[in-house]
């Protein structure tokens, strides 16, 4: 019995000590280590983020862009009210007026270009008059596009949707819940009235859309991405006739000369820059630096265009494409 007492005793003070002091070496070495898998996992997590809504907001508008000016058999023809041009349609009770003579969703009777595509830089007032008050962020590009919509409609057609009935010589608007025209050789489309802008949604800046029908007008307003923090929108002009743009220009370089085709200058192509802000802040990251859109800068501690209190905490990248207008020859009449 005495031997097995003997056999039990245990740990000393000083060896107790070293193993306490080499565990906790160990365990802050573990620590460590997840403390950087998990800082890791979030950068890589926002970066893909960035990437992904990026590519889908360049991606919508590049679409719609690209098919600017597309007016069936009309295309490349200047549409003049009672010439070639009829409006049966309802009228906009909820419109969004550009600027200029001829902006409205549909052509008016007067002797200017019909604005097709038109933008502006929201400053200290918006240059937009909608009845359902466009609020875009400060210091952010909104840009119009108007359009017939492919493929060509056959009836049934949607009661809500305006369409229009294009040959080569004519173009004629109305509502969907009405009997189409019976021109010859004519096809139906769907027409499309789009307005792009940034707006900040709880402290989230996201990329909005607003969308014409009959019941709303324009002020049908669609989220599409969020994180879109900014959108910078430069234009293209081809000034010596070879369909290339020699400039790139922001729309407040663009005089309405330019904007209604009264020059010999050509909007042959857009290029887009949209700022990418991650959703949540990552209070390990502080952003200092400066982005480049096209032909102006941003810092990221200054980005933000609100109270957010994690402000220079969001991780930010800059995204851009060059849209090519297949549809030129509607910009040079």
């Amino acid at each position: 019995m005495k031997l097995l007492h003997s056999l039990q005793r245990g740990m000393s003070l000083v060896e107790l000590m070293v193993a306490m002091f080499i565990s906790l070496f160990l365990t802050a070495g573990l620590f460590s280590m997840f403390s950087m898998s998990s800082s890791n996992v979030t950068t890589t997590s926002q970066f893909n983020q960035l990437q992904e809504n990026g590519r889908i907001a360049l991606t919508l508008m590049e679409r719609d862009i690209n098919q600017l000016g597309f007016f069936g058999d009309l295309t490349g023809t200047e549409m003049l009210v009672n010439v070639n041009t009829t409006n049966t349609a309802t009228n906009v009770t909820s419109d969004c007026v550009g600027a200029g003579i001829n902006n409205e969703t549909f052509p008016v009777d007067v002797p200017a270009h019909f604005r097709r595509l038109w933008g502006f830089e929201y400053k200290t007032t918006v240059d937009m008059q909608c009845t359902s008050a466009l609020t875009p962020d400060k210091g952010t590009d909104v840009l119009q596009i108007k359009r017939l919509m492919g493929p060509a409609s056959t009836p049934p057609l949607e009661s809500n949707r305006y369409y229009a009935s294009v040959t080569a010589n004519e173009i004629h608007f109305f509502n969907g819940s009405d009997t189409p025209p019976t021109t010859l050789n004519s096809r139906i489309w769907e027409y499309q009235h789009h307005v792009y802008f940034v707006e900040t949604d709880n402290r989230i800046p996201v990329l909005k859309r607003r969308s014409l029908n009959i019941s709303k007008g324009m002020s049908n307003e669609e989220q599409l991405v969020e994180g879109i923090e900014n959108v910078r929108v430069l234009y293209g002009f081809d000034n010596d006739g070879d369909s290339t743009p020699d400039a790139f220009m922001p729309a407040e370089d663009v005089s309405n000369f330019m904007w209604d085709n009264q020059g010999f200058q050509r909007l042959v192509a857009v290029k887009i820059f949209v700022l990418v802000r991650s959703i949540q802040p990552d209070r390990s990251y502080t952003n200092d630096v400066t982005y480049t859109l096209g032909d102006k800068q941003i810092s990221g501690a200054s980005s933000s265009t609100n109270s957010d209190p994690d402000y220079d905490h969001y991780r930010r990248r800059v995204m851009s494409t060059t849209v090519v207008l297949e549809n030129p020859v509607l910009i040079r009449s």
